[in-house]
């Protein structure tokens, strides 16, 4: 086997079909074994739960070759558990956490010639999902449920890579208050389409939405968490129950305080102090870190110091350690990397 001719370093960040995806079916309240298949139609009732009442909910995360040719994913266990809560919170069944982990193994070895070689800039993409299978006429969960995971190699999510963005504060809400904005739920991104379309219109990347009751604190994005430099290098993250908790973001907390020694504070981040940060970027499984240089507040341009040329030197070092412990060029924490084999 030979990876596929495709001119990796230009990727978009777009969906390519793959030659293999997995698929289980829940019926009589049990899962089947699943299996992988070649078929990437999906065949549903036009009564179907996800079709009448948006009964669905995802993950994201990615699969890497290392800079010595193993092939490798970054903590899917996470995205087990964090898809595990989605499920209970829209009354649906858990797939087993251990056999989702495995299932996302499977679909990158059977897609192995579509891992983007080391330092092409590209990853292939997992994407796990769930919906409610079965007609639903009353407003009620489904009773029969499908999950699968396809992969699709891709490139970086913004495109200029790591070039700062220039974003907005939004007027509209991305969740509701104790609703379903801390988990991921395709509700959630539905929501946040006419604002992000409306956005790149207007010139902007993204959306920065506040908390939906006050409108007061800064929450995150349409698709990614925020984080914040203080201009005397402290690392701060907001804190808030409507933020969906970002893999990504843990994960950089974590290198930031072990890697790095970087202090570092969760907690409610005011609108009024953008001003005041050295550095401000967004983070996700997509784009890893991605620097915010202007934040437009309704007719008020903040214009962030690190400036819109280049990332910051603390986000920098931040996105280079976390993608060397991805990449294999820094030695990871236990049970970060699952190798393919």
């Amino acid at each position: 086997m030979a990876k596929k001719d495709l001119d990796w370093g230009n990727l978009p960040f777009g969906y390519m079909k793959t030659d293999k995806r997995f698929v289980a079916n829940f019926k009589d309240g049990a899962w089947d074994k699943g299996c992988m298949t070649d078929d990437d139609k999906v065949v549903i009732t036009e009564c179907a739960g996800v079709l009448q009442y948006a009964q669905t909910c995802f993950e994201g995360l990615k699969a890497y070759e290392t800079a010595d040719g193993r092939i490798v994913t970054f903590r899917p266990d996470l995205n087990a558990s964090r898809m595990a809560d989605s499920c209970r919170r829209l009354e649906m069944p858990v797939f087993p956490e251990d056999k989702f982990v495995q299932a996302c193994l499977d679909v990158v070895k059977a897609n192995i010639d579509w891992v983007p070689p080391y330092g092409s800039g590209a990853t292939l993409y997992l994407r796990p999902y769930m919906f409610g299978s079965n007609a639903v006429i009353g407003v009620k969960p489904a009773d029969e449920y499908q999950f699968r995971i396809l992969c699709t190699p891709v490139g970086p999510y913004f495109k200029g890579g790591v070039k700062p963005i220039k974003v907005r504060i939004s007027d509209l809400d991305r969740a509701a208050p104790h609703g379903t904005g801390d988990i991921k739920a395709g509700l959630n991104y539905a929501m946040s389409l006419y604002n992000i379309v409306d956005a790149h219109k207007c010139g902007y990347a993204e959306n920065i939405y506040t908390d939906p009751a006050s409108h007061t604190y800064i929450e995150e994005t349409g698709g990614a968490n925020i984080l914040f430099v203080t201009k005397d290098g402290k690392l701060v993250t907001p804190k808030s129950n409507s933020i969906l908790p970002s893999i990504t973001r843990r994960s950089l907390v974590q290198v930031a305080k072990d890697y790095l020694h970087i202090e570092v504070e969760e907690r409610q981040v005011n609108k009024n102090e953008l001003a005041d940060f050295a550095e401000i970027g967004l983070c996700g499984t997509a784009a890893v870190i991605s620097p915010i240089g202007q934040i437009d507040d309704h007719g008020k341009s903040i214009m962030v110091p690190a400036g819109m040329d280049e990332i910051g030197p603390v986000l920098g070092k931040l996105r280079e350690t976390l993608t060397g412990i991805q990449m294999g060029t820094v030695e990871a924490p236990k049970g970060w990397i699952y190798e393919i084999k």
